[in-house]
């Protein structure tokens, strides 16, 4: 089959054309359209297919090209992709060949310098600030370069001398055939001419490798002193942060240390409208907008994810903010530590926390005499002994959502809406983490139970949980932080044992909403499944799909937690994720695992499938940039597994405390009981509880009729009301839901707990 013949291409050309691919030993050579193009050869069956179906593509940045004979070639990368290819003549494979050497250094060059981006400084304008930053990358630019050229010409010099070689070759057999005599003289001519073309080629081929020696070895040098004019840069950019950092922390030790004397009000109410609050808010202002100038707000992602590598010049706004975070921490502790500054009333020590429980006691059970009545019954009807359970209460446990509140802390300082949703997924996800090994069932609240977390000295935040349903069982949670955020949810959990599996599906939107942009995200939690009930080991698997939505900005993200499967070949406990704006266009591609890290990368380009037909069914491939960690699980404490496998947050939240209410899952005899290890001393308890919520509600519930008309629908049934939370319509989704009215910390403040009922 003859092909019309195509101009050699040049780096950075598409290049398409007809070859044949080896499919198997039935069919043989098949005949596909390969396109070549920004490094990387996709085939596809026919030219129409171009637009939505790709039937295989490979990176020829780490691809390896064999040339079998005068036709056919190989095309590896390492044995996951290997495709047997064959030109219709020498000519078109050697077009091929030249083509894909092209686009393979260039490729190459690409890649290494997308992985070097992170040390190259952002080209701006020079600027009174920016000058040594400007001369860097003027000398980084050019060293790219140059770098380019001698890649180009190196590849055309190896060109120039193989093809030499061979038109060499052919000229010497050419001499040998027996013509005539003018045809023998113009042989000649043309094998003279060939010489001198031959040796002026080798002349500028020694010129060229010289050129390319000396250029290396300078380019060695400059580099090797660019890095150190760099390194010094970064010293001397974090030693003045750091002294800005201090300056400010003692300026606001010291406002702080004139005011209280004479307002004396309590360090923990958190009111803006106190001159402390007032200044404590100007002071974040400030610091955020120290920050601000300092970042360079550009189009791709350089900073390595690793915090001590993070500069305060990045090129990315939600990054480095993040230096801003963990520095100021480390300035918080450096100031409480330094004997010499001022120590402001206000600052008080923090709380050193427990890091142990007793051990989980070793008691046996049979569960089958237990569970064989409960099949398609709700898990919150069944009366479980305590040996299913952990001393938490799950106003506890859905409290342990905010151990990894410095994504949030992070979320709030990002510039961009795009870079905050990532930060907010990440969230998202980090709130499974700490359920891989949890299998034991959270004790469940009483109606009234609360739950209070305060860590506004170690991580700026405090939440109020209340158990504001029974049936069907309600928590209602919020959190607000002092950096920047407020986090509230309803979370009403429906759940059914299936015999092998329990299912539990959280019913309810979580909103975050920051301050200083006024984004408000919404999104529900994914299903939890527990295995192996009866027989074998009890393990916790997450699936199902989240969608992140920015009801500011438009802006989406979509989770997707894949479920485990014996057949699949993907890593275990699988989360990916794409971050689109409100046209659908993704700019961020999240991928990880629920129980150990998250990673993001920036999209560059992507190619999507078709909207009808089969062509609904082909992936979208997106093109990103180096992938950056965004989060990772913490380390277990020692010995986890004897203490129910709690995080070093989750040790923390039954730990006792005078002032919280009557109502705190703190106070809750059985689940005390459980954690010292007196299991049946705590079934005993949790059945006197339990009867006496039930003895409870039927008395609200004859209230309730007495109090009501007879004729309403609703006369006999429980008209409870929470205490801290009010109902109220949702705009957003449209729901139902348990606000925070307020009063509880007020409360906490002046030991008032009267209005609070006697549940235990």
């Amino acid at each position: 089959m003859s092909e019309p013949k195509a101009p050699t291409p040049t780096p950075g050309d598409t290049y398409k054309g007809w070859l044949f691919k080896w499919t198997n030993y039935i069919k043989g050579y098949q005949r596909r359209w390969f396109v070549l193009s920004n490094g990387l050869l996709s085939y596809y069956r026919t030219q129409a297919e171009m637009g939505h179906t790709c039937r295989g593509t490979i990176n020829l940045a780490t691809a390896n090209i064999v040339v079998e004979d005068s036709c056919n070639f190989i095309i590896s990368n390492g044995g996951a992709q290997t495709y047997h290819l064959k030109a219709s003549s020498e000519v078109e494979r050697q077009r091929w060949i030249t083509a894909l050497e092209l686009a393979k250094a260039k490729a190459v060059r690409m890649q290494a310098e997308s992985d070097d981006s992170g040390d190259e400084c952002p080209m701006s304008p020079p600027s009174a600030g920016q000058s040594g930053a400007s001369r860097n990358s003027e000398v980084q630019s050019t060293l790219r370069t140059l770098g380019s050229k001698v890649e180009d010409l190196s590849t055309c010099n190896d060109l120039i001398a193989k093809h030499g070689s061979a038109l060499q070759r052919s000229l010497s057999e050419l001499e040998g055939v027996k013509l005539g005599g003018d045809t023998g003289d113009k042989i000649r001519q043309v094998t003279e001419r060939a010489t001198l073309f031959r040796i002026t080629s080798n002349a500028m081929i020694n010129t060229c490798r010289d050129f390319l020696a000396l250029a290396q070895a300078h380019s060695k040098r400059w580099q090797k002193a660019l890095q150190a004019e760099r390194e010094q840069r970064v010293r001397l950019e974090e030693t003045l942060e750091q002294l800005a950092k201090q300056h400010n922390h003692l300026e606001r030790a010291f406002r702080g240390a004139t005011v209280l004397p004479a307002s004396q009000s309590n360090p923990a109410t958190d009111s803006k409208g106190s001159s402390s609050g007032k200044g404590d808010a100007s002071d974040e202002d400030d610091e955020n907008e120290f920050f601000d100038a300092m970042e360079d707000v550009q189009e791709f992602i350089t900073v390595p994810a690793d915090p001590k590598y993070h500069r305060s010049g990045s090129n990315v706004s939600g990054i480095s903010s993040e230096i801003g975070m963990d520095d100021q921490s480390l300035d918080e502790q450096s100031l409480a530590s330094n004997p010499e500054s001022p120590q402001p009333q206000e600052l008080e020590p923090v709380k050193k926390r427990r890091t142990r429980i007793p051990d989980k006691p070793n008691y046996s059970l049979n569960l089958w005499s237990i569970m064989k009545n409960c099949i398609g019954k709700e898990l919150s009807k069944i009366p479980m002994p305590v040996n299913f359970n952990e001393p938490i209460s799950m106003l506890q446990r859905l409290s342990e959502d905010l151990e990894y509140s410095e994504l949030l802390d992070k979320a709030a300082k990002c510039q961009s809406s795009l870079e905050q949703l990532c930060y907010v997924a990440a969230f998202t996800v980090s709130s499974y983490s700490t359920t891989v090994h949890r299998t034991g069932k959270p004790f469940n609240p009483l109606l009234g139970e609360t739950f209070e977390l305060d860590r506004r000295y170690e991580n700026g935040y405090r939440s109020l949980c209340e158990q504001v349903s029974h049936h069907p069982p309600a928590a209602a949670h919020h959190a607000i932080s002092e950096r920047g955020w407020t986090l509230r949810q309803e979370i009403t959990l429906a759940s059914k044992f299936r015999g092998k599996y329990l299912s539990i599906m959280p019913l309810g939107s979580i909103h975050c909403i920051f301050e200083k942009s006024n984004n408000h995200y919404t999104w529900k939690k994914v299903t939890t499944t527990v295995h192996n009930i009866i027989v074998g080991k009890l393990w916790i698997d997450q699936s199902g799909e989240i969608d992140i939505i920015n009801h500011q900005t438009g802006d989406r993200c979509h989770l997707k937690f894949a479920p485990y499967s014996y057949f699949s070949r993907d890593v275990a406990r699988k989360v990916t994720g794409v971050v689109a704006d409100k046209e659908g266009k993704a700019h961020y591609v999240l991928s990880g695992t629920w129980d150990e890290k998250m990673e993001f990368s920036r999209v560059m380009q992507s190619s999507r499938g078709g909207e009808n037909g089969t062509e609904g069914r082909q992936k979208t491939v997106y093109q990103t940039l180096k992938a950056r960690e965004i989060w990772k699980k913490n380390p277990l404490p020692d010995g986890a597994e004897n203490m129910y496998y709690f995080s070093t947050l989750a040790l923390t939240l039954n730990e006792q405390e005078d002032s919280v209410a009557p109502t705190d899952s703190r106070r809750r005899p059985d689940q005390r009981l459980m954690e010292q290890g007196r299991w049946e001393e705590a079934n005993a308890e949790k059945q006197r509880l339990e009867e006496k919520q039930r003895s409870v509600r039927r008395e609200r519930e004859r209230e309730a009729a007495r109090t009501a008309n007879p004729t309403d629908e609703g006369a006999h049934q429980d008209n409870y009301r929470a205490l801290w939370f009010e109902r109220t319509d949702d705009p957003l989704t449209g729901e139902q839901t348990h606000v925070y009215k307020g009063g509880y910390w007020e409360a906490k403040d002046h030991g008032s707990w009267e209005i609070c009922p006697d549940i235990f």
